[in-house]
């Protein structure tokens, strides 16, 4: 594993800038107002060929341990006790203010090298502010801008040396593995099963994902929206590697109207995009409601195996009721793909968490299924003959052979003449035969119909 450098200061002094300066992608959220980053995330990162883990911290805040912001401050202790070195991040615009001292005389105590960054170091604005961290007894600052990329030669030349004494660390060290930001790859299905947990506010997904990790890794309390950023944790479940993907809550989209929410909303589409299996987290003590159902849409246009999850099952009233009642419901309001898994969970007890996690297994190996040409088509023709097409204005639709075109969600071409002509419950018919006579499950289905070209056109 690599080192892992983290990077700690007070609120807003650009912590988030400089992780994704270093990772080389703009992955944080970043925005001019004070405490946008919460959990700690991290990322492969590069600075002039010297590669390393680096990790994005909220900021620290000098509040009781029960307060979001006291929550927020025991993971960023955490991300320093596990790190090789700790980038110590000031406002070379503001000075030295005294959460900066305070952070100072933690960091002198703590054994974990410290670097000490002077950022926003541009222009002479900045000037008394580096000269002012001196003043912290932990060195010389390092002057630079992670807006503008400058300074980070000299950040180099500090990293190095201490990097290079940083011992060797196996990859069943105590911390998980970095997340490496590398969502995009999705035509890899024998790697890490990558699993996102969406859902509306408060409807326990990073509560989810601590019970699958057995350890606090992400911000959890009674308030809603405290995850903004989507946080991918490695991790495996019965020898098998999962990527857990924690996402911010979707709201409906006419009630978002802050900037930041819109960031949020817009990194979980993202976090949808590059899944392999998405997991819709219901409130049980709330039911489904429509904006359930409006994510539910989201995914399947997106293409995503999908699991509908009901957590807090441990505190249902009337479960059977309840379970029966948004089968019922999801069989009518999403009728795109019926069938979709419906579980139960509880991520305050864990109960029901390894059947979700062995269905959402089967359900991509389902979505990534190639049938043979052969099976196709055999199954083609006796769906056809079956329910022949309709023959509109007394002229017979010929539908010739189908073929396989993509996986991941599974595709389909069919070809014949008039095409254009059949209507879509026929078109239905053949999808839902796909997914029923050939184990495709309730995973999404792509079919495209074509009419076959003229030799003599």
């Amino acid at each position: 594993m690599k080192p892992r450098v983290a990077i700690i200061g007070r609120p807003n002094v650009g912590k988030s800038t400089l992780f994704n300066r270093l990772v080389g992608k703009r992955v944080a959220l970043v925005d001019d107002r004070p405490g946008v980053t919460r959990d700690r995330r991290e990322g492969e990162a590069e600075l002039i060929g010297l590669k390393f883990t680096a990790i994005d911290t909220a900021g620290f805040e000098d509040d009781d341990a029960a307060t979001l912001p006291g929550r927020m401050r025991a993971q960023t202790q955490a991300a320093v006790d596990v790190a090789d070195v700790a980038l110590f991040v000031v406002d070379a615009r503001a000075g030295v203010v005294p959460l900066d001292a305070e952070i100072g005389r933690w960091l002198r105590e703590s054994t974990t090298p410290v670097i000490l960054i002077a950022n926003k170091a541009e222009g002479r604005s900045g000037e008394s502010g580096i000269l002012d961290a001196w003043s912290l007894g932990l060195g010389e600052p390092v002057a630079i801008s992670a807006e503008h990329g400058d300074g980070m030669v000299d950040l180099f030349n500090e990293l190095l040396p201490l990097i290079e004494k940083a011992p060797a660390r196996s990859a069943d060290a105590e911390s998980p593995p970095p997340e490496g930001e590398d969502l995009e790859d999705e035509e890899r299905p024998a790697g890490p099963l990558k699993l996102a947990i969406v859902g509306r506010p408060n409807a326990g997904k990073s509560t989810l994902v601590n019970k699958m990790l057995g350890e606090q890794r992400l911000i959890t309390g009674p308030e809603a929206g405290i995850t903004r950023d989507s946080i991918a944790v490695e991790w495996e479940w019965n020898g098998q590697a999962v990527r857990l993907i924690d996402t911010a809550g979707l709201r409906r989209k006419s009630k978002v109207e802050d900037k930041l929410e819109k960031l949020s909303a817009a990194d979980t589409q993202r976090a949808i995009d590059f899944a392999e299996v998405v997991v819709l987290l219901l409130d049980a003590t709330r039911g489904l409601e429509a904006q359930d159902l409006r994510i539910a849409d989201k995914i399947f246009e997106e293409g995503r195996a999908m699991l509908i999850v009901l957590n807090k099952w441990d505190v249902a009233e009337d479960q059977s009721k309840l379970f029966n009642g948004v089968r019922a419901a999801l069989d009518e309001g999403f009728s795109q793909v019926r069938g979709v898994p419906l579980l139960t969970v509880s991520a305050a007890t864990g109960k029901g968490l390894d059947t979700m996690l062995k269905v959402a297994f089967e359900t991509r190996d389902a979505w990534s299924r190639r049938v043979t040409t052969g099976q196709l088509n055999r199954w083609f023709e006796r769906a056809v003959e079956a329910n022949p097409p309709p023959a509109p204005g007394g002229k017979r639709i010929k539908l010739r052979y189908a073929t396989q075109t993509a996986t991941r969600p599974p595709g389909f071409v069919i070809f014949g003449t008039r095409v254009d002509q059949l209507p879509e419950s026929y078109r239905r018919y053949l999808i839902n035969g796909l997914r029923r006579d050939l184990d495709f499950g309730a995973v999404p289905v792509r079919l495209t119909l074509r009419s076959s070209k003229n030799p003599f056109a």
